[in-house]
């Protein structure tokens, strides 16, 4: 079984349309929901005619949070976001998969640039947190907002401002006060801190702002990118190819090492890579299942793959050896893969 199950132990409200919520693992299971910087859980949600599956950032942080806390914000015909903000309460359990994503940096001590727009604030958080409670990075932030009262977590950015005033810098572009974001706008706040990589989250509109913005300038962008998924990826994968199948020439190789540890298992050429996992019990990242939200992003360090479909990977992604698990398919018989580092 790859789902997981949460108790909300709390809801916070944000603000008048965004709500937190605590987590913690129902019956053990803790080491499943270790997660990274800037990483989201998908959560199953109900749906006409059966469930659906909305992904959600953590905006809590490893090292200072005993427990995972997601932010949801509400959004105008949102299936998975009114049906929290209108019905999750205290001592709920909700389904959800296992940690997963990319926007996470590879190092706490680099000095960064964080750019968020209303809730795109929540991974930008839980980088933020982790590099001030784990790293020497030095940290500037420019968020997005309507107004002053949609600023999420506005008490804890001005406390952790006045507890880091030499590491942290905060940057508020309000659209009430100085109107929408223009390239003009970063390109005048963001463009003193354009040398550190940079890491973006928000609407789509705002993010290609920005990312074009950042590019200009030089900047490494790292954008997050969320979207509602078509199917539900909590449904099982279908029953294992007979051994018979596997023994006549279909089945190639696969070593993956994951959470430290280190197997072999066999992969049919007709079958996805992700699916080959799960069916050999290994508890394998995912989420959509589509090829578009990197959950499952893993480094080919041995053989060769295909992929199905690809919106989430660059260029340099696929020159580093990164390949999406739901979409690759084997073109060599043996395939070593590492989901560590």
């Amino acid at each position: 079984m790859t789902a997981l199950k949460a108790r909300v132990v709390e809801v916070v409200r944000e603000t008048a349309d965004a709500h937190s919520l605590v987590l913690e693992p129902v019956e053990g299971g803790r080491e499943r929901f270790a997660y990274r910087p800037g990483q989201f859980l998908t959560v199953r949600v109900p749906a006409e005619g059966g469930w659906a599956a909305r992904c959600y950032s953590l905006c809590s942080s490893p090292l200072t949070d005993d427990r995972p806390k997601v932010t949801v914000k509400r959004v105008a015909g949102g299936v998975g976001s009114n049906w929290i903000c209108d019905n999750v309460t205290a001592g709920d359990v909700l389904e959800v998969l296992r940690p997963a994503g990319t926007f996470t940096p590879p190092s706490l001590d680099e000095d960064l640039l964080l750019v968020a727009g209303g809730s795109g604030i929540t991974p930008v958080m839980s980088i933020l947190k982790s590099c001030l409670a784990g790293g020497s990075a030095k940290v500037a932030l420019l968020y997005a907002n309507r107004d002053e009262r949609s600023v999420i977590f506005a008490d804890e950015l001005r406390e952790l401002t006045e507890r880091h005033p030499d590491r942290l810098t905060v940057v508020h572009l309000l659209e009430s006060v100085q109107g929408l974001p223009t390239a003009a706008a970063v390109r005048s706040l963001a463009g003193p801190y354009a040398g550190r990589p940079a890491y973006v989250c928000g609407p789509e509109i705002f993010m290609d702002l920005v990312s074009g913005t950042l590019t200009g300038l030089g900047a490494k962008v790292h954008a997050e990118r969320f979207f509602s998924l078509e199917g539900d990826p909590f449904e099982e994968p279908e029953a294992a190819p007979d051994e018979a199948e596997a023994e006549n020439g279909d089945a190639g190789e696969i070593e993956v090492e994951l959470d430290g540890e280190t197997r072999t298992v066999a992969w049919r050429r007709s079958e996805r890579l992700l699916d080959a996992l799960l069916r050999a019990g290994v508890d394998a990242p995912f989420s959509c299942r589509e090829g578009s939200c990197s959950a499952c992003a893993c480094v080919a360090l041995e053989g060769e793959v295909t992929l199905d479909a690809n919106t989430v990977l660059d260029e340099q992604d696929l020159a580093d050896g990164l390949i999406l698990a739901c979409q690759a398919r084997p073109v060599t018989d043996r395939l070593k893969i590492t989901y560590d580092g």
